[in-house]
């Protein structure tokens, strides 16, 4: 999932997201993104201020692009929709 348009406009003389940007953009929880960022698996997050923190846009972005490639390769699992009952 690339980050949106308006997203990118909101950020983009920065070129960094703010936390919850970063959440609106990339489908994982706040711990989630710690972990793997102690595990040098997602790009590290920077302190803009005592109370402000970010993380790269570009970095992000090819941290997406990254995961979208790996996802396609050959052996890997795709996810498949969850059959629903129909509404009552």
């Amino acid at each position: 999932m690339a980050l949106t348009s308006s997203s990118r406009s909101r950020s983009r003389h920065l070129d960094s997201l703010d936390t919850r940007q970063l959440l609106q953009n990339v489908p994982l929880c706040e711990r989630t993104i710690l972990n793997l960022e102690k595990r040098g698996q997602f790009p590290r997050r920077f302190t803009i201020t005592s109370r402000l923190l970010a993380w790269d846009l570009n970095e992000v972005d090819a941290w997406i692009a990254e995961q979208q490639s790996a996802a396609r390769l050959p052996g890997v699992p795709q996810a498949h929709p969850v059959p629903r009952s129909p509404s009552r």
